[in-house]
């Protein structure tokens, strides 16, 4: 299912950058600028979700809250350049499903997006194997003999990559360009310690891996084995 997330912001550029994120995500998005168009949007047809500024032009997205939930009891994100405890506490205690501080990571963005939206809808997350690991993208996580590992943002992001790919190279600029913005020079020796690291995870013996192979000169090759 390709939910509708309403994107509620008055900056052109990051209702542009989340629309793009969650574009290439799968989700269908629409935006708003002010208290009185999301209401308006959400009067005319209800989102499965909104992502929600605190400022905005004509009001505060806490007062908005309530106004919006009176339409329909979606869930309901902050995403706010207000990191104070007050305020995020503030967002929480009226009943919002989650609180984002800008500046985010794209995929802490989607992980949490996803965890309230299949928590509301009874959605269960694609969980693939890789060998005798289960990845749980909704989660996060990975699992091998009933052990749950979590994964870090950039973690995720590599792994994602590579699973997108897998079976094919993925150079080491495609996978800096996956986890850091701007000029990508000195990133190599960062991204060989997030791969060590990701190794620990994906596999049971990390100096002889079978699963994440180096590809010499080129960059990584993420080797698929379903489980059986």
């Amino acid at each position: 299912m390709a939910y509708e997330i309403l994107i509620v912001d008055d900056e052109p550029a990051l209702q542009r950058m989340v629309g793009e994120i969650l574009a290439q995500a799968g989700y269908r998005t629409r935006s708003a600028s002010t208290c009185a168009q999301a209401l308006e949007q959400v009067k005319a047809a209800p989102p499965d979700g909104v992502l929600l500024d605190v400022m905005l032009p004509d009001g505060d997205g806490f007062s908005l809250l309530g106004k919006l939930r009176a339409v329909r009891d979606f869930p309901v994100l902050f995403l706010s350049a207000r990191d104070e405890d007050e305020a995020r506490l503030r967002g929480l205690g009226l009943g919002a499903d989650d609180y984002i501080t800008k500046p985010f990571l794209p995929q802490e963005l989607l992980l949490r997006l996803g965890a309230v939206l299949r928590r509301v809808y009874r959605e269960e997350p694609s969980a693939p194997w890789l060998g005798d690991t289960r990845i749980d993208w909704g989660k996060g996580t990975l699992r091998r003999q009933g052990e749950e590992i979590s994964l870090t943002a950039k973690e995720y992001a590599l792994l994602k990559k590579l699973w997108e790919a897998r079976g094919n190279i993925v150079t080491v600029d495609a996978l800096c360009s996956a986890l850091w913005e701007g000029p990508l020079v000195g990133y190599d020796n960062t991204l060989m310690v997030h791969i060590r690291r990701l190794r620990e995870k994906l596999e049971a013996d990390p100096s002889h891996p079978r699963y994440l192979l180096t590809v010499r000169g080129l960059g990584y090759r993420l080797k698929q084995e379903d489980k059986p």
